[in-house]
C-alpha cells in the first residue's frame, strides 16, 4: 500500500513540475537529494555498525543475563507468563536496552528475534499474544535515554549542541510509552488475556 501511495506523490509532483515548467528543479532535486541520501546512509551505517557489533559482544559474554535480571523486575509484570530465563525474554531485554540507548535500528534485530521466539510460544498461531502485543508497543514508544541516532543526525547536519534536546526527548519518549502501554494493558484485561 505504502508504495502506491509513494509513487502516486512521485507521479503528481512530476506532473506538477510539468505543468509549472519546474523541471530544472526536479533535476536538481533528485541530484542533490542522492547525494544527501547516500551520505546519511554511510552515516547512519557507521552507527548501526557499531552498536550492532557492541550488542554482539553482549550477546557473546553474557552481559545479555546480567541486563534480564536488571530488567526482569519491572518486565515481569508486562510478561507474566514469560520465564526470565528464556531466549524471548532475553531478546526483549536487549531490545530495550538498545532503545535506551537510542539505538533504534540496532534494537531491530533483537525485536526481531523477540518476535520470532514469541510466536514459537504462541498456542493461537493467527492471532497475536498478549507478550507479543505488548513488546510491540513497547518497541514502537521506547523509552530513550540517550538518543543517539537523533543525536547523530543532529551533529551530521552542523549542530552545535546535539544532544540540547535530551530532556524534551526523556518527557516525550515516556509520555509515550506510560499511554501505550496503558491503553495495551487496559485492552488486554478487557479482553481477558491478563
Amino acid at each position: 500500500m505504502l508504495n502506491y501511495i509513494w509513487s502516486g506523490l512521485i507521479a503528481v509532483s512530476v506532473l506538477c513540475a510539468l505543468f509549472m515548467g519546474n523541471t530544472a528543479d526536479i533535476s536538481n532535486a533528485l541530484i542533490e537529494s542522492g547525494a544527501s541520501s547516500i551520505q546519511l546512509i554511510l552515516t547512519m551505517a557507521g552507527i548501526i555498525c557499531l552498536w550492532s557489533g557492541i550488542m554482539k559482544i553482549a550477546v557473546e559474554s553474557g552481559l545479555t543475563n546480567i541486563f534480564a535480571k536488571i530488567f526482569a523486575p519491572l518486565l515481569r509484570p508486562l510478561f507474566p507468563r514469560l520465564d526470565k530465563k528464556s531466549d524471548a525474554f532475553q531478546s526483549i531485554t536487549m531490545n530495550i536496552s538498545a532503545n535506551l540507548l537510542g539505538l533504534g535500528n540496532a534494537a531491530t534485530p533483537f525485536g526481531l528475534k523477540a518476535m520470532e521466539q514469541l510466536h514459537t510460544l504462541n498456542d493461537r498461531r493467527d492471532i497475536a499474544s498478549n507478550e507479543m502485543v505488548v513488546f510491540v508497543v513497547m518497541n514502537t514508544a521506547s523509552l530513550q535515554l540517550l538518543p543517539t541516532t537523533l543525536a547523530a543526525l543532529r551533529q551530521s547536519y552542523g549542530s552545535s549542541a546535539p544532544f540540547e534536546i535530551i530532556v524534551p526527548v526523556w518527557i516525550s519518549s515516556a509520555c509515550a510509552l506510560a499511554v501505550a502501554l496503558l491503553i495495551a494493558c487496559t485492552l488486554n484485561i478487557r479482553q481477558g488475556k491478563i
